[in-house]
């Protein structure tokens, strides 16, 4: 694995397990796909697209895992079950160690093997972007979470004993 991937490796996964606590946190399902004015996407939305852009960009594309991505469901559905936004998050956790770990030195450095919309990115590059996606992401189901609710429990984000495994 290279220094890039092993770094990234325990981010993804201490996000992602984040967000699943944070599905995990909403009341019922059906407050998982309402929103606020002024916010288009619900958190049951961000979750999907975040899983299945991670189930693309590392798990397809990378480590060959032959997943095939539906962008437009992503942000379509407006209905589910906590349990299976966070069974996609789960996947999504499988994908990033299969992408990560197919990732070689001359991979990283190169342009990334697939288009990203019109852009071709660096690998490297590309890997941080979608770390810091994730991130962005995660917080915004957070804040959407405590505006329907008004619950502020935290699901536990950024947590640097997590990253670092203890």
């Amino acid at each position: 694995m290279t220094p890039l991937a092993a770094d990234l490796l325990p981010i993804f996964r201490r996000d992602l397990r984040c967000f699943i606590r944070e599905v995990e946190l909403f009341p019922d399902d059906a407050t998982l796909w309402r929103t606020v004015p002024g916010v288009t996407n619900s958190a049951g939305n961000v979750a999907l697209h975040v899983a299945g852009n991670l189930r693309h960009f590392l798990g397809a594309v990378l480590g060959a895992t032959g997943y095939v991505r539906q962008r437009e469901r992503e942000f379509a559905q407006r209905e589910g079950t906590r349990a299976s936004v966070a069974a996609e998050l789960a996947s999504a956790i499988a994908a990033v160690e299969a992408g990560l770990a197919a990732l070689t030195p001359d991979m990283e450095a190169d342009i990334f093997p697939a288009p990203v919309g019109t852009h071709r990115p660096r690998t490297g590059l590309l890997l941080t972007h979608l770390a810091v996606h994730l991130a962005f992401h995660l917080g915004q189901a957070g804040y959407l979470r405590r505006a329907l609710t008004g619950d502020a429990t935290s699901a536990g984000g950024m947590s640097l004993p997590e990253l670092l495994g203890h």
